[in-house]
This record gives C-alpha cells, structure tokens and sequence, in this order.
C-alpha cells in the first residue's frame, strides 16, 4: 500500500513509521526540512512544503490512502486554522482525487462538539460549538464529507492527546504551577498518542467511507477527579482553585460533555492500549521519572 501522511508531527510520524515496518510505501509530508532527517529515520520518502501555499507542487501518482494530521497548533487562530484545515485539504483532496485513494484520514477534534452541561455526546450529537476555531473543524468535516466523497473520507474526532513529550499537567502538576479551573466539573476526554497512531491504523484498515468515530479512551473524567489521583499519585496535595478560563475565545472552545468512544470500539474494532487515564498516565510518569525528565518531591499530607 502507498500512503501520503501529510503533517508527519506528534502523531503523524509514528503512523507512518508503523506503516513502514508494516512493509508499506509511505511518502511524508513535512512543512520546513528541519524534519526531514526524522522522515528518512523512519523509513519514509520525505516531502518537505508547505501545504497551505498556493504554489506547492504536491505528490504524483497513485496514493492507496492519505492520512491528514496536519495541525495549525493550539495557539493559531481560526482564520490561519481554516487555511490549513479547509482551504489545503481542499487543495489537496482535488490533487489526489485524479487517482481516488481508497481511504483519506481526517484527524480531527472532539471540540466539535460544544455542550457544556455535561451530557454523553456521540458522533450524531449536534455540532454547534461557540469557539470559531472549533466551528471550523467543523466546516473542515462537513466539506470533507460532502464535497470529498470521491476520496472515501473518515473522519477521526481526537479528544487530547498525551503521551511522550507532551504530558498534558504533568511537570506543572509536580512544580506546584498548575490551578483548578472554577471547581473543576468540566470534563478531560483524552487518549495516548500509542492509541492515537493505533487508531488511524486501525481507521486505515476497517474505517467505512463517509463515517465519523470519536477517538478518545473510555473514561471521560472531571478535572477534579483527574486531578486528584494526580495528587495521589504523586504525593501531593491537590493544586489550588482559579477562576474559569478568562479569555473569551478560548473560554467558548472549553465545552463540558463527556465524549462516547462505542463506536470506535464496536465498529472500528479497535482495543485500547490504555482504556483509561489512569493506565496511560502511570506509564508516562514511570517513565519520565525513570528517564530523569520529572522530579516528584512529595508534600506531607
């Protein structure tokens, strides 16, 4: 099978290194060089551009699938994220439809979703988020599923991703930086990138066209409740309480709804690796403190 993997970052490059010891073909798309010697590591052929510019010469020929993880980044607003998430992919979707592919692989968000009374959302849940960032992922799905059915398009609402070099809390958790949100009811929906990359593989072989699953582990969990093994976990005591989020863009991107992965497991048929916070946690922080990279000083209690 011949795979373009564009965004080959946190979670791209895993996947496509997965696919390379699989015995796949696989052509990765990176924006500047600085990444290339990784590409070439991991056994894939690189393409370095930048896929939101007009003038970007994209891979020819035949692709077997595509897998979109290209990300604006948590920072970038929702015009610079539309860019990419509509305005490229559309680019790129009319480029490779020349030769349909048999599955393009949309990494998208759970913040599609913009409920904020805790309720149990799935993928036919409405979604009307207030955040214009999260509205455009929403437009970037819709488009995707509509315009782009020539491509077999599946779409993949990641909640947030944890794991190696990004372990969301963490060392704030350990270095007595981090506050509780208001009273820390709103719920984490998160899920390991080894489950992440596990699930795009998975999407690449069983995903039907045209579908949506929510990538997330299955155990939504109130912040306070998260935070709390946290501190028990580490031997410490649990961080102080701030006001809500105070700036309003991003305040309109937190929604509140615990997110349902059924799908993901009974239709997809994917096993998590760790099913729940707690497992994939506990081995991010055995590792980190095996490594060195995170100190913990307990508190007496």
């Amino acid at each position: 099978m011949r795979v373009l993997i564009v965004g080959c970052g946190y979670v791209g490059l895993p996947v496509g290194a997965a696919l390379v010891s699989q015995g796949h073909q696989v052509v990765g798309m990176r924006r500047t060089a600085e990444g290339e010697a990784a590409l070439r590591e991991a056994g894939m052929e690189p393409w370095i551009g930048d896929i939101t510019a007009d003038s970007i010469a994209l891979p020819e020929g035949r692709f077997d699938a595509v897998v979109f993880t290209a990300s604006a980044g948590v920072t970038a607003t929702a015009a610079v994220t539309r860019v990419l998430q509509v305005e490229a992919m559309a680019r790129l979707v009319a480029h490779v439809a020349k030769e349909p592919p048999k599955r393009f692989i949309f990494a998208g968000s759970k913040a599609v979703y913009g409920q904020q009374d805790g309720s149990l959302v799935k993928e036919t849940s409405i979604t009307k988020p207030e955040g214009a960032r999260a509205q455009v992922w929403v437009e970037a799905e819709q488009w995707l599923l509509g315009a782009g059915k020539v491509v077999s398009p599946v779409v993949l609402r990641f909640g947030d991703i944890y794991g190696p070099g990004r372990e969301l809390f963490v060392e704030d958790f350990a270095k007595n930086r981090l506050k509780i949100r208001g009273q820390g009811q709103r719920h984490l929906n998160m899920i390991h990138r080894d489950d992440a990359v596990g699930v795009i593989l998975a999407a690449l072989k069983n995903g039907r066209a045209g579908e949506v699953y929510n990538a997330v582990d299955d155990e939504p969990i109130r912040e306070t409740q998260f935070f709390s093994w946290l501190a028990e976990t580490m031997g410490k005591w649990l961080p102080p309480t701030g006001p809500e989020e105070s700036e309003p863009v991003r305040r309109q991107e937190l929604a509140n709804c615990k997110v349902s992965n059924r799908r993901l497991t009974m239709e997809l048929g994917y096993r998590l690796k760790y099913p729940n916070f707690r497992q994939g946690y506990t081995a991010e922080i055995k590792r980190m403190t095996d490594d060195g990279s995170l100190e913990i000083v307990p508190e007496d209690r």
